[in-house]
């Protein structure tokens, strides 16, 4: 149950809570979406404090369990949440999300709060700013209570690494929650706060938000800044993972814009993604694609998947099967992002390899292998390929495929047992492709397996259509409602 606490609160309860002394239960207030519990700060329902101790107090009880967060600031976001409900009751001007907690990824700077990266190397790491999306939510008025885990430098699309250890998915600790972003991932899924921050290079959005059953954008690059530059240079994105499209479409609304520290952003020029979200998507044309012509997909995700896709025809749209759409494109990634990697930690390796994840260690090696001409020609095979890919969907509004070609296996493993052998990549041969186009694609969840864990389907969108593509899942869900469902912690 939500705890008194000596501050403004119980009288502004008292005031405004129509039950008059019901008490509110913390879960329900730390499962709320952002959206609702910003308009209950506003219309003084809900205070701050209540919510931040709502989560802190999840955050305590779970994530011995989950690992979810490496970094938990509680001290600084009960001041922040006490400074939040005075302004609320002194009727000051209030930000989009005012009040609401979010947590941000550890290869995410934060100003005054320990940055690891993953790494042993940066175990002690405090950085002096804030990157140009933290300090846009700070003030659009959310409050800060940790930062999630992730592998080490965000290599790998599971997440453990030697300095923080395992993090498990809230619908079977005995399974990962994906990664990179997987932290981020099991913590909006475990009620551990209703934003948060993901980076994405491969997939490392899409993955964690497909295996834990939330919401998650890789908006197109460029859109929200990314500083400092990541290693795999415009391969990474920055974005929202939430339980719900609306607040997913809020945090981009807030961090997106250009900023002089990232010279390649964008500015939004007059882009509203809240606007138009339930405006429906009748008339729309979308591709389906089982496998994109090549991923080999496990049958029960092809089936749940399908019944997903089928259900865009219901809302209205064109729907039509295409079973190739282009030749996988591992060849021209994974230069890219194996030679950015090595970039980084080529200097590093000789002091710090025996306490590195072995897995990275591999692929610095394997990065320092590749030429500076096989990394050109690689970028060239990307410019070719994203012409490709641009053409295709001058026939298309959308292209929908499963997100990943597997359900959730099992925790402390880098890869799926008893897969095709061949490419690490073969189980996220839905997500990296779009990172080397740089269009928007998010995961939403469409079903379970018969063992209750999520599944998602993946929806790609045009070039700077991400609004096209928010619309496009808050038709689904809306249809296919999916928050309500919790984790059975």
């Amino acid at each position: 149950m939500v705890r008194e606490r000596a501050t403004q609160f119980p009288r502004l309860r008292e005031q405004c809570d129509p039950a008059k002394g019901k008490r509110m239960h913390a879960d329900d207030l730390a499962f709320m979406p952002a959206s609702d519990l910003s308009a209950a700060i506003r219309a003084k329902r809900v205070s701050p404090v209540e919510v931040v101790e709502a989560v802190l107090d999840r955050i305590e009880r779970l994530n011995p369990r989950l690992n979810a967060y490496c970094t938990v600031t509680a001290e600084s976001a009960r001041r922040e949440a006490q400074a939040a409900e005075a302004g609320v009751m002194r009727g000051d001007a209030l930000g989009p999300l005012h009040g609401v907690p979010v947590s941000v990824k550890d290869l995410v700077i934060t100003r005054g709060v320990r940055t690891t990266f993953g790494s042993r190397i940066y175990e002690n790491n405090v950085p002096q700013e804030d990157t140009p999306l933290v300090e846009r939510l700070k003030a659009a008025g959310t409050i800060l209570v940790g930062k999630t885990t992730t592998p080490e430098f965000g290599w790998k699309g599971v997440t453990d690494s030697p300095l923080l250890g395992i993090t498990r998915n809230p619908w079977n600790p005995e399974r990962t929650p994906g990664g990179s972003s997987g932290g981020a991932g099991a913590a909006v899924a475990a009620g551990l706060a209703p934003l948060a921050v993901g980076t994405d290079g491969g997939g490392s959005i899409r993955i964690p938000g497909s295996f834990s059953g939330v919401f998650g954008l890789k908006p197109t690059y460029g859109l929200i800044p990314v500083y400092p530059a990541s290693a795999t240079g415009t391969l990474s994105h920055a974005g929202p993972m939430t339980r719900t499209v609306r607040d997913a479409a809020l945090m981009l609304q807030v961090m997106a814009g250009s900023d002089d520290r990232d010279p390649l952003s964008l500015p939004q020029a007059g882009m509203d993604c809240l606007a138009g979200l339930d405006g429906g998507i009748r008339g729309l044309r979308v591709a389906w694609s089982p496998t994109l012509g090549y991923a080999v997909v496990d049958p029960e995700v092809r089936s749940v998947t399908e019944a997903a896709a089928k259900r865009f025809s219901d809302l209205g749209c064109r729907v039509e099967e295409v079973y190739r759409v282009f030749d996988d494109p591992d060849p021209i990634w994974a230069p890219l992002f194996y030679a950015g990697i090595a970039a980084r930690l080529d200097d590093s390796l000789a002091e710090w390899r025996d306490r590195m994840d072995p897995g990275l260690v591999q692929i610095v090696e394997e990065g320092r292998r590749i030429s500076a001409v096989q990394f050109a020609k690689a970028a060239f095979a990307r410019a070719t390929f994203t012409e490709a890919v641009r053409k295709f969907f001058s026939q298309y509004d959308l292209l929908l495929t499963p997100t990943l070609a597997v359900p959730p296996f099992a925790a402390g493993l880098e890869q799926p047992p008893n897969r095709p052998t061949g490419s690490r990549l073969h189980w996220v041969a839905f997500t990296y492709p779009f990172n080397l186009t740089g269009q928007p694609a998010a995961t939403l969840p469409c079903g379970f397996t018969q063992d209750g864990l999520p599944i998602g389907l993946q929806i790609v969108g045009r070039r700077l259509a991400d609004a096209t593509l928010l619309r496009a899942a808050a038709a689904y869900e809306a249809a296919a409602p999916w928050v309500e469902r919790r984790p059975p912690l």
